[in-house]
């Protein structure tokens, strides 16, 4: 699937840079940064369950360490 993605000049030149400094194309570059940022936020939701099914599991606990 094509797709064209626009960009101002100042995300160009980051995008250029950013492509540079991995030594890849810049289309690598936005796929790889697009990746990143997909499994950073699916990665940081779980760790944000995790913690709520924690604070849930042991709020008693937690309730009585605190005092």
């Amino acid at each position: 699937m094509a797709m064209t993605l626009r960009l101002t000049e100042e995300q160009e030149r980051a995008l250029a840079l950013l492509a540079e400094s991995e030594g890849v194309s810049k289309q690598e570059a936005a796929v790889r940064a697009i990746t990143e940022a997909a499994a950073r936020r699916v990665r940081d939701e779980r760790v944000r369950a995790l913690s709520r099914e924690g604070r849930d599991r042991y709020a008693g606990l937690l309730d009585r360490l605190a005092q």
